[in-house]
């Protein structure tokens, strides 16, 4: 089978960086050939990953990822993926990574009707790009676990440090929704709070943020009478992705004409 593969931007300096502050791997849930290919590619001299590479033939659950076949301490492991139900018992050991889909092909495989990267001609930005900002969580989950926690390093456990990295993104921000439909509302209630902004179910005067599909509704119109933000749900998944809190304008919800 022949593959077309195009490296995300920013991906030579991420690995380099990274290298410095992590024993890394690769885990994939394709086969040996093809793990093996994409190292390669990755790291063509064998600087970051030294052979540490794994694929769905070294696997101890059939579709599912585990530590189970990492050295090192589940406390001690950080995961970069974009596929969170590949995790399913260690959800909290993960970074999840906005997908990149430079081909059309990747689009329609993962059931997006948007165009491609490359269909726009276009690519994602090294230095506003998602490797670039999770660059700066791992650097901040390191700090933060190596210099900042007091206990024995034996006792210290980088989820924890991960949860309290993603309740600083929406800290002071609190939120009202509106016709969300019922099937997304909690998933991304849940988002929200893990993220550190407060879910209110009713308006009243502290609320800074009001999400909604339709800027038509009660709250959605109290938001602009108010003077607060009117942002669409797309503004709380942003902000998941790239652990840093969005610019509310590039999310303004308005009204349909």
């Amino acid at each position: 089978m022949g593959m077309m593969t195009k490296l995300r931007p920013f991906v030579r300096t991420f690995l380099k960086e990274a290298s410095e502050m992590f024993e890394m791997y690769i885990y994939t849930m394709g086969d040996r050939p093809y793990a093996l290919e994409m190292a390669k590619l990755l790291d063509p001299q064998g600087e970051y990953f030294n052979a540490k590479v794994i694929s769905r033939d070294d696997g101890t659950q059939k579709h599912q990822k585990g530590l189970d076949v990492v050295l090192g301490q589940e406390s001690a492991v950080l995961i970069l993926d974009d596929t969170e139900h590949a995790w399913m018992k260690h959800k909290d050991n993960l970074i999840l990574m906005e997908r990149y889909h430079f081909f059309g092909s990747s689009c329609r495989q993962f059931g997006f009707s948007c165009k491609s990267l490359a269909e726009l001609k276009s690519d994602e930005d090294e230095a506003q790009g998602a490797l670039s900002k999770i660059l700066k969580v791992l650097k901040q989950v390191h700090y933060k676990f190596f210099d900042e926690l007091k206990e024995d390093i034996a006792e210290r456990d980088v989820r924890q440090v991960l949860k309290s990295v993603r309740r600083e993104v929406l800290s002071g921000c609190i939120v009202v929704f509106s016709r969300i439909c019922h099937g997304a509302l909690p998933l991304l209630r849940k988002m929200a709070e893990q993220l550190g902004a407060t879910c209110l179910v009713e308006l009243d005067d502290s609320v800074t943020h009001v999400v909604a599909t339709d800027a038509g509704t009660e709250k959605a119109r109290w938001a602009v009478k108010e003077n607060r933000f009117l942002v669409h749900p797309r503004w709380i998944e942003a902000a998941n992705y790239f652990w840093e809190k969005q610019p509310e304008e590039n999310f303004v919800l308005k009204k349909k004409q």
